[in-house]
């Protein structure tokens, strides 16, 4: 997901959207655990995301627009 798109989504729809990252993240590194994890770039890609919706959180807390 861009940046943009994160940018464009209301503050309720990006706490949503952070909750479901974190429970995809999840799952991921569980089935890494497991042993049933194919594709681990999967990991990288969803932490990413993550990170880039929680920027966008913390960047409406204080205020910042870019």
């Amino acid at each position: 997901m861009n940046v943009n798109e994160l940018r464009e989504l209301t503050p309720a729809e990006l706490d949503e959207k952070i909750y479901e990252l974190k429970q995809t993240l999840f799952e991921l590194r569980r089935k890494k655990a497991v042993g049933q994890l194919e594709h681990g770039e999967e990991i990288r890609r969803v932490r990413k995301t993550l990170a880039k919706a929680e920027t966008v959180k913390r960047q409406r807390a204080l205020g910042i627009n870019k």
